[in-house]
Formats: C-alpha cells, structure tokens, sequence
C-alpha cells in the first residue's frame, strides 16, 4: 500500500492551510490537495482589512502566508481536485480527478463554496464573455468598459468598488428599495461615495445578451415589472455561493437542505474520522477567520481521534486477552467511586483480564461509537466483540468482574 496519511485535507484555502498549520504542528503526517492556486475563496478578492493582526495586507498576500506557514511545520501540499472519496475502506481513500489515490486515517473536507449562478438566459452562453464571477480575476479586461454588478451584500459591494479602478462606470443593481443594502455599513459608505458607481434600485437581472461577448443587459424593475435593455461590456454576479460538496456524493455524510455539511461544534460530521471546516459547513458566519478558527479546532479534534483510535486498537481489539473497558468522568461522583472499587479489586493482578480506563469526559469518540450514555458503565470485550455491558455497576456487579 502507498504511504499512508493522518489526514488528507481537500482544499487549500483559509480553513484548509489552518487546520494543516495545527495538524503539521502536532505531528501529523498531513497532505493538503488542491483544486486551485492556495487560497480558496481569498484569491478571489484583493483587500483584506479585517483579519485581526493584520491591519495592511492584501488577501493573495495573507493566503500566500497561509500556505508559508503550513509548510514550515511540515504539511505537504499537492496539486490535486478531488474527485471520490471512500470513507468506508480501512484506511480511507481520497482519488482525484488525474486519477491519483491517497490513503488517510482520517479526512477534512474544506471544500468552500462556489458562486451561485441566476440561471437566467444568456448567463451560462457568455460566461467567460463578459459573464463573470470574480472581479479580482477578470478586472483587466474591462478597462475603460461599462460593468454592471448584480447583487448588494459585502462582496458584491467590495467588488464594485475594486472594479472602479478599471472599469469607466460600475451600475450596482440591487433587489432592495433605494438606500437599502444588504452589505455592511462601511461597504456601503464608501459605494455611495465613489462617483463611479451608479445604482439601480428594486432590480433585478432577467437576461444577458449577446453574440460572441457581452453586449446588454435586461433588467426587470420588481415593482413596476418594466423592463429595460441597457448596454454593457461585462456583468459581475455576486448573489451568494453554493457549498461544494459533489464529492460527498454516496459517502453517508450529512448534509442540510441547502447542501452544507452537518457538523458539531468540534467539526466533525455523522462519519467518525470526516471532518469539515470553512464556507462548506453549515454555520452562520462566512469569513475568512471563522474559517481558519474551523480549520484549527478540526485538527485538533482530529488529533484526540486519532490517538483515542490508536490507543483502543492497541489495547482493546488487538489484545488477545479478554477486555474490560471502564468508561467513567473525572467530574462524576459515582465514575470516581466505581474507580476507587475496581482499584482495590486489583483485576489485572488476580485474572489475566486487561482494564481500559476511557475518560467520556474528556474524549467521546469511543463513547459515542459504542452507544455508551450513561456514566459509569463496563463493556467486557473479546476478540473485539463485546460479551457484556454493565450500566452504573454496584460493587457486587464490580466483583462478578473478577469471575
């Protein structure tokens, strides 16, 4: 078998690099594939002015040191999109698209999101014809040409802005009434003060046209219903993203109605060792540090897991002596005394059986694996199946222990 890995992270963007800078740290042999340049979603922009710490950097700077910093630790990175991914294999397999497997003891997704497409005539015809989703990307080629920007919340207002720089006029169309936008206030203050953008209010965008490039654009005004056909070079969509998420396809992980990743405050989904992080999850802040916040409290849960994984195969399934695993909490009553009893028995001394101490406190993997609820309980385990469970045992229960 190829060499195998702690964690493959699929993506490389703020989420990503962050989790691989945590998990790098922490001896991890971890690999990060990506689709595209490091980054994700921040190469797509150029300023950056609320990544704490930073008060003058741009974002392909800040996603450059993402990247920097991951790889001083040790993180691998590749060039890579993923394809598949079979969570059930023992390792786990990740496969791209150029046909290559990675083998992972465990997997964070960190995907992000794309952008959300109108589905409106003429969009996907002329998309990369005038039709475009990222400004920072496509700015140049619209020097001294009329843009229009379809959307009001902070990036469609920040992008605006940007293309101001090389655009001779830049037409918001916003969906809300006059004044009223979605974005941030700052966003908005500097919108109105720039004398390069224009606004069109209760509008939306119903139809691109065009022969080979981008020629008009036809806006339907939702109060009146009055449609006018005006003349553009390039249309700027910024209507909000979708999870990417195509690669969980079949896999079992949970995802909610609108696509996002199901996880728990630990990032971790339904499937033991699969985590997610960033803009793919379901959460209700999308910023670049919420991403890279997820990013590090992946890694380290995936650290616990990794180790509690390690230390049940070692001392519980591949023993060949009988097993008996006491779960118990150092902030419960009735754990700490069931441990002072099982102490005084001495087990492990008068039987040729092991004791494994799990603290559900402190780890709940294991726990949560084996449907263990309540606290104190025994699982008596053989050949790696368990013969017998013993909830809040007595003292006599802890007796017939030594049988």
């Amino acid at each position: 078998m190829d060499k195998i890995y702690d964690l493959v992270i699929a993506g490389g963007g703020p989420a990503g690099l962050s989790a691989a800078v945590y998990a790098a740290r922490s001896k991890l042999k971890t690999l990060v594939l990506e689709s595209d340049s490091a980054g994700g979603q921040l190469t797509d922009y150029e300023e950056m002015e609320n990544y704490p710490g930073f008060t003058d950097i741009t974002a392909p700077e800040l996603a450059k040191n993402f990247k920097e910093h991951a790889r001083k630790f040790g993180a691998l990175t590749a060039d890579g999109e993923v394809q598949r991914l079979d969570l059930e294999s023992s390792p786990k397999k990740v496969m791209t698209k150029d046909g290559k497997t990675y083998h992972t003891r465990s997997i964070l997704i960190a995907t992000g999101a794309e952008p959300r497409k109108l589905d409106i005539p003429g969009e996907k015809e002329l998309q990369g014809r005038g039709v475009s989703y990222c400004a920072t990307c496509d700015a140049e080629f619209f020097v001294d040409l009329d843009v229009m920007v379809v959307g009001n919340g902070n990036s469609a207002v920040e992008e605006a802005i940007y293309l101001t720089n090389f655009a001779r006029r830049v037409t918001l169309v916003v969906i809300h009434e006059e004044g009223k936008m979605d974005a941030d206030s700052l966003f908005q203050e500097r919108a109105y003060e720039n004398d390069k953008i224009d606004f069109v209010w209760n509008s939306t965008l119903k139809r691109i046209e065009g022969d080979q490039m981008v020629d008009k654009a036809v806006v339907e005004n939702i109060r009146t219903g009055e449609l006018q056909k005006l003349d553009y070079d390039g249309i700027f969509i910024f209507v909000g993203r979708e999870p990417s998420t195509e690669i969980l396809e079949d896999t079992g992980v949970e995802l909610d109605q609108s696509g996002y990743i199901v996880t728990d405050e630990g990032m971790r989904t339904n499937v033991p060792g699969v985590y997610a992080a960033g803009d793919v999850r379901q959460k209700p802040v999308r910023q670049v540090i919420t991403a890279a916040g997820d990013g590090a409290t992946a890694a380290v849960e995936c650290q616990k897991y990794l180790e509690a994984t390690e230390h049940w195969r070692e001392n519980v399934l591949d023993t060949e002596s009988e097993v008996i695993v006491f779960f118990w909490s150092p902030t419960d009553d009735d754990s700490l005394e069931a441990m002072r009893l099982l102490e005084e028995l001495e087990i492990e001394e008068k039987t040729d059986k092991e004791l494994v101490r799990i603290d559900a406190y402190g780890n709940d993997f294991i726990p949560d694996r084996y449907g263990v609820e309540e606290i104190p309980t025994v699982i008596t385990i053989a050949g790696g199946e368990e013969k017998e469970r013993i909830i809040r045992p007595t003292a006599k229960d802890l007796e017939g222990l030594l049988a």
